[in-house]
């Protein structure tokens, strides 16, 4: 199978919607790194705290890194330990 980002990102997408945590991290990432989409950090912060909604620490470790980094959000120290526990 040819890698096909764009298809991938639906796929993601179509998951996501219907609530997978675990596609709703894959497509934060694919927002976070620009990969098939525009690089966004606001959506990509959007989708993981949807996938942290429900208990997926995958999303929540992104979250910590993004303020422990001031990645798309200011620096949080703070808020990045609170992501992290």
């Amino acid at each position: 199978v040819a890698w096909d980002p764009a298809q991938g990102l639906d796929w993601f997408r179509k998951a996501a919607d219907n609530g997978s945590a675990l596609a709703q991290n894959e497509l934060g990432l694919c927002y976070a790194d620009g990969t098939g989409v525009a690089q966004n950090m606001g959506t990509a912060m959007a989708w993981w705290r949807k996938a942290a909604a429900q208990g997926l620490a995958l999303a929540q470790c992104n979250l910590g890194h993004c303020y422990r980094k001031g990645r798309g959000v200011p620096r949080d120290d703070r808020e990045a330990m609170a992501w992290y526990r």
